[in-house]
């Protein structure tokens, strides 16, 4: 059975642990919220999913609510979940619902899909993921281009092997505690 069957079913189990395993964690998270009047605690987007499927992405809302550049609505507690990703946490939600994977190209948002090319729509033909080939190689520090050439290199490679190295890398990055500049790339513009 090739591994692309596999995937799905070891996400859902992986997913579930995690979530149980880590929901000390959520609650922790949940509560600082609930005790500095911060709502609402979760960040809701349309995404891309596979085969440009929208579905809503969650994330814990690290920006104060409001307008404004985006420098003034920074927070300490958002700011610390940018930097160790914690942010991304709920997301195991959208891979236990099957919305997502625990490694694939990063969902982006709806609006960019016009802007896509033929060769970079591509990567929507597998499950966006938690973490990916782009995230372990540089992140929010590369181009919009090499993010795609990096997505589209995993949707061709995709292996069993390959998903526990970027999840290791994953895991090592997590612990780098380095700076956050998610907040400062440009947006994809087709270009």
């Amino acid at each position: 059975m090739p591994y692309t069957h596999l995937k799905r079913p070891l996400d859902l189990v992986l997913s579930i642990i995690l979530i149980i395993s880590l929901s000390w964690l959520w609650v922790l998270i949940i509560l600082s919220y609930l005790l500095t009047f911060q709502f609402p605690i979760f960040f809701i987007q349309e995404r891309i999913g596979k085969n440009e499927r929208p579905f809503n992405l969650i994330k814990f809302r690290t920006l104060k609510n409001g307008e404004g550049p985006v420098e003034s609505r920074k927070n300490f507690m958002g700011n610390l979940l940018r930097r160790t990703s914690l942010d991304e946490l709920p997301q195991l939600w959208n891979v236990m619902k099957g919305e997502m994977s625990l490694v694939g190209p990063r969902p982006l948002p709806v609006q960019y899909l016009p802007l896509f090319s033929p060769e970079q729509r591509r990567r929507h033909s597998i499950r966006p993921g938690i973490t990916g080939l782009a995230q372990v190689n540089g992140r929010h520090g590369i181009s919009w281009e090499e993010k795609f050439s990096y997505d589209l290199y995993y949707v061709q490679h995709v292996s069993f092997l390959y998903d526990v190295h970027i999840m290791a890398m994953t895991v090592g990055l997590l612990f780098s505690f380095k700076r956050d500049v998610s907040l400062e790339e440009k947006a994809f513009t087709g270009k």
